[in-house]
Order: structure tokens, then sequence, then C-alpha cells
């Protein structure tokens, strides 16, 4: 179940997911240096417009996919929220292919597999979890936040 993991913040601390349980929440594996980094921009609205209604992001940087995650944790968190004033919460570099995969993201791709194959094809691929931790949805990295709205609004008005 998606609140029996937990993962490394930004500051090397564990995080229990059981703390987002009730929330609807949107995951993705993020990069710094991407084609679809501005992505970020649509993510902070989709943010402040939704997080008092019960809903969060949960950023996990990736350096996986051509190293367009590059820099140490706290490199990546100043950029963010420097160039896009990200608020939400952003989490340790993780990977999210092979035999070092975080856990989590072995857990989502077996929920939701991808377009016939369950490997994280790219940056910025996004998965949605409703209020039980039921993984509901996942978005590839062209779908830009803003298509996902209609989604989040559903799953925060059960």
């Amino acid at each position: 179940m998606f609140y029996d993991f937990s993962v490394k913040d930004m500051k090397g601390e564990n995080i229990h997911l059981k703390q987002y349980e009730g929330k609807v929440l949107l995951v993705v594996n993020t990069a710094t240096a991407c084609g679809f980094t501005p992505q970020y921009t649509g993510l902070q609205k989709i943010y402040e417009k939704f997080r008092d209604k019960g809903f969060e992001i949960l950023d996990f940087p990736c350096n996986q996919f051509a190293e367009q995650a590059k820099g140490s944790d706290s490199d990546i968190a100043s950029f963010c929220t420097g160039r896009f004033g990200i608020t939400f919460k952003q989490f340790s570099k993780i990977e999210v292919n092979g035999d070092n995969e975080e856990p989590l993201y072995t857990f989502l791709k077996k929920e939701k597999r991808g377009i016939g194959n369950p490997k994280i094809k790219w940056n910025f691929t996004k998965f949605l979890v409703d209020k039980n931790g039921n993984v509901v949805k996942r978005y590839g990295s062209v779908v830009k936040p803003e298509k996902i709205v209609k989604d989040i609004l559903k799953l925060l008005l059960k």
C-alpha cells in the first residue's frame, strides 16, 4: 500500500507517507535541466490552488535521464525555489528504474504500468493517488499539469 513506504526528504530525514493519508497526491519525478522543467510552473499553480483542499505534490528529482538533475539535493531545491517559487514537498534525488530504483516507484509502476512497458520513460512522469492511497492514473511527461486539474478535482470532491 502507498502509505507503507518511507522516503528521504532533501534534508536526509525519513518521511513516512502515512502522513499524507486522506490527501490527494500527485507524485512526480523531476529534473532541473529538462525540456519539461517549465512544468514546475504549472505544478506550483495547481499546488497553490488546491493545497488548502487536501492536495499535495511529492517531487522526486531523478538524474537517470540524460543526467538532467545534476547537483546536490540542496542545489536542486535552491534552483526550484529560486526560479519557480516551489513550495510543495521535494524529496531526495532517487532512481525510478533499475537495480537501485526507489521502492515507492517499484510500487507505483506496478499499480499503473506505462503503455506496453512499466518503466518510467522520462522526467516529469506523474502518478495521481487518491485519498485512500490508490494509484488511480499515470501521466506521461508530455501531459502538462494543467491537463490533470479535472482529475484532481474529481478526487478532491469524493
